[in-house]
């Protein structure tokens, strides 16, 4: 198991300086929302890409790969009823993948729950039929890159498409292809009726990514959740991925954040 963390954290840091801090901290690896390279990854070239790998390489850390993978451009939607616009996601959705793949990344997290709830003249047969069609376009050239695109179930405040890890393991059957996974989050799963330990055993089979935080949107450790049981079910189920620190209120500081999270974590 490594540990990695998620970049957005760090407001207003250059690259390379927040991989020297996270080295220097003991992370393993990085990971990146696309958002904070450009507003669209097409604009973000192939020597940018190439610089930002051998920037990382150089402090002995790895990119991971992307998350929040539709915050930015505007208009992009998995199940949405304009057939145009899923067309436009999904030709997104590839370029996300060669642009992971160019930064050496291997995992493509989708949350991204605005640009998948279901809309009001769309129904939730008609959203998960969308969904489906728009992976199958972008799962041939991941297998391609060598990319994985984790599905991360989401809170019902948060979304309204895929709420639990026997949801998403469902559309990914639904899809049918290996290079469509689960992503895990303890965040998202506290909302859930079942024992967190109990969802990471229940869907070993398909779990590539797993994200650590807690409900009250700040890092491991930080809030209530005993992580002890979490990284116990982690070790049995013999995940070897990465483990990543993923935040969405960054008080006090990053650096406070970064170094507990993982003094946290690395109890277990």
């Amino acid at each position: 198991m490594k540990f990695a963390i998620c970049n957005e954290l760090f407001e207003n840091w250059a690259l390379p300086d927040e991989f020297r801090f996270v080295s220097d901290l003991g992370y393993d690896g990085v990971e990146i929302a696309p958002f904070t390279l450009a507003e669209s990854v097409e604009q973000f070239s192939a020597a940018e890409r190439a610089q930002l790998r051998r920037e990382a390489d150089a402090c002995n850390v790895e990119i991971v790969g992307l998350h929040w993978l539709l915050a930015s451009p505007a208009g992009l939607h998995i199940t949405h009823p304009d057939e145009s616009v899923r067309e436009r996601t999904a030709a997104y959705l590839i370029e996300l993948v060669r642009c992971c793949a160019d930064l050496g990344g291997k995992v493509m997290v989708f949350g991204s729950p605005k640009q998948r709830n279901i809309l009001p003249e769309t129904s939730a047969e008609q959203a998960r039929d969308h969904a489906i069609v728009v992976f199958q376009k972008v799962l041939p050239v991941a297998a391609e890159s060598a990319v994985t695109i984790c599905l991360e179930p989401l809170t019902p405040d948060e979304t309204d498409f895929v709420n639990t890890a026997a949801e998403a393991v469902e559309l990914i059957n639904a899809v049918g292809h290996p290079n469509l996974q689960l992503h895990l989050d303890v965040k998202a799963m506290s909302s859930e009726s079942n024992p967190i330990p109990d969802i990471i055993r229940a869907h070993a089979s398909h779990l590539r990514h797993f994200h650590a935080n807690d409900p009250n949107r700040r890092g491991p450790g930080f809030g209530k959740v005993d992580f002890a049981p979490i990284m116990a079910a982690l070790k049995e189920i013999g995940y070897d991925g990465y483990v990543s620190v993923e935040v969405f209120d960054y008080s006090p500081d990053p650096e406070t954040i970064a170094s507990k999270s993982l003094e946290y974590l690395r109890q277990f």
